[in-house]
């Protein structure tokens, strides 16, 4: 989508993804080597009861979501910002998660591009609320 084919208040949803053992503990491994994310004997005993993901990975996973709605399609040029990112619930192994994005906001620019803000809210499968930001980037007019 072009930029003038955005709206404040345009809200889209995501498909579905669910995140496995697998995929969270080889995301910890590369890039968030914490125990909570790898050690699942240590894990146990912590507050959260077992593995969780990286909020990193809550994050990526948010935004490949996204992208993957093709609403950005080749019209994007590049993302600017990310702002008020907020892990509000931790995402365990077999969690299914979807994100609903919002238009937050539209602003012309110079060269025939535009900036577009969405706040992204990802949910796990049982509707509760796992990850927040909002997202701005540069995409042709």
């Amino acid at each position: 989508m072009r930029f003038n084919e955005f709206f404040v208040g345009q809200v889209f949803r995501t498909k579905s993804i669910r995140m496995t053992k697998e995929s969270i503990t080889r995301f910890a491994a590369e890039f968030d080597p914490q125990y909570m994310h790898l050690d699942e004997e240590k894990a146990k005993q912590g507050r959260f009861n077992g593995i969780i993901a990286s909020g990193i990975q809550t994050m990526a996973v948010s935004f490949k979501l996204w992208v993957e709605t093709g609403s950005y399609g080749d019209d994007v040029i590049a993302g600017t910002a990310m702002n008020n990112l907020k892990f509000t619930k931790p995402v365990y192994p077999e969690d299914e998660l979807y994100t609903l994005v919002e238009v937050t906001e539209v602003k012309e620019k110079k060269n025939d591009t535009g900036s577009v803000t969405v706040s992204l809210s990802t949910f796990n499968h049982n509707d509760e609320k796992v990850f927040e930001g909002d997202l701005t980037v540069l995409i042709k007019q």
